[in-house]
């Protein structure tokens, strides 16, 4: 009677903790494996990304770290980037004669001076697993950017004229009405 008392108990605290989770929950999600058993070419892909997410939101919570990883994802996707999230995340364009970085620190010579160090990091190796879910479960997760593919700190003003999707945490997520994300591209 005890152990079926704790069973039914343990069972109530885990479905409140499971729909307490603000994020889609990353470890139940129908592909669930790990860095080390990724191709080395998929694991320069998640390299990237993690570096991305460390880079722009490495201080934010799950949903921001996500958030970044969706735009990335979504930009991938969409006809308007490039093909693959190592070209995306270091991609340039030109605005009035002007290079532009996509993510500004690809631009910045200490933040990139310090890849080599941070993924010595606790921080880093999460958002690096984090980073392989939502790069396996891409297009089978919400995506919480609602399609962004652009966002920017809070306390900066760009001064786009795009729509915007959402704001998590310090970012604000906009959506360009020519980027249509393609699901079923091969990523």
């Amino acid at each position: 009677m005890r152990l079926s008392l704790f069973i039914g108990t343990w069972s109530i605290v885990m479905m409140i903790l499971l729909s307490s989770i603000s994020v889609p929950n990353m470890h139940f999600l129908p592909v669930n494996i790990t860095y080390n058993s990724l191709t080395t070419p998929v694991k320069k892909q998640i390299e990237c990304l993690a570096e991305n997410i460390y880079f722009e939101a490495g201080n934010e919570t799950d949903s921001g770290k996500v958030a970044v990883a969706m735009v990335t994802m979504n930009r991938v996707a969409s006809r308007n980037y490039a093909d693959d999230i190592c070209s995306v995340v270091y991609q340039k364009t030109k605005v009035s004669d002007k290079v532009v970085c996509q993510f500004s620190w690809t631009c910045q010579v200490k933040e990139m001076s310090n890849r080599l160090t941070i993924k010595q990091s606790s921080l880093y190796n999460d958002i690096r697993e984090l980073s392989v879910r939502v790069y396996m479960n891409y297009g089978k997760i919400e995506d919480v950017t609602k399609g962004a593919t652009y966002y920017h700190a809070d306390y900066v003003n760009p001064g786009w004229n795009l729509p915007k999707t959402t704001k998590i945490g310090r970012h604000i997520f906009y959506k360009k009405h020519s980027d249509s994300i393609n699901l079923n591209k091969e990523i």
